[in-house]
């Protein structure tokens, strides 16, 4: 429903034209939102942990976002590397989905992420229409289980351990404690 969208269907196809017709070892892996604190900060989920950080430390006073309730399949960059490198030491060839098979709303985000430092995000988040996709896709979660079957790959990291590392290292951003800020879970 996107240009990226696209594009991702082109790469796809093209890695599959490279092995079938070239005999190459090329393999696709179709992840999923993968998240850390290196995400780009127009990405909700960093969007939401750099300004809870940034209202901490006094610098922002509301956080404006679109579709509360729009789902996602988030997990840890770090576990999704592990899988493409697991991907890439398999004798054939082949295309995996990366993800952790369950999904949670921005909605669900914001309560671990502001919950984590004792914030009722309702207090500080606004919507603001602009930020509406055009074509959302509301649901989005990923089948992992070929990836976990012949990889032996499963995420290591949660979804609230996710969150609370993010928020973590964007508190450091800012100069904040995290030790003295975030509820102990």
């Amino acid at each position: 429903r996107s240009p990226y969208g696209c594009a991702k269907v082109y790469g796809y196809w093209i890695t599959v034209n490279y092995r079938e017709g070239y005999n190459m070892h090329a393999s696709n892996g179709i992840l999923f939102n993968h998240e850390s604190p290196r995400r780009g900060e127009t990405f909700v989920t960093r969007k939401i942990t750099r300004a809870l950080a940034k209202i901490l430390a006094g610098k922002q006073n509301d956080l404006y976002l679109g579709n509360f309730d729009a789902k996602r399949d988030w997990g840890y960059a770090k576990d999704y590397v592990e899988a493409m490198w697991l991907m890439l030491q398999q004798p054939q060839a082949d295309d995996y989905v990366i993800a952790t098979g369950e999904t949670h709303s921005v909605r669900e985000f914001l309560d671990v992420a502001f919950g984590s430092v004792g914030r009722d995000w309702n207090e500080y988040v606004r919507i603001d229409p602009k930020y509406y996709r055009p074509t959302e896709v509301d649901l989005l979660i990923g089948d992992p289980t070929k990836a976990k079957t012949k990889l032996g790959w499963k995420p290591k990291v949660g979804f609230k351990e996710l969150t609370r590392l993010m928020v973590r290292e964007d508190l450091k951003q800012e100069g904040l404690d995290p030790d003295k800020l975030m509820k102990q879970v």
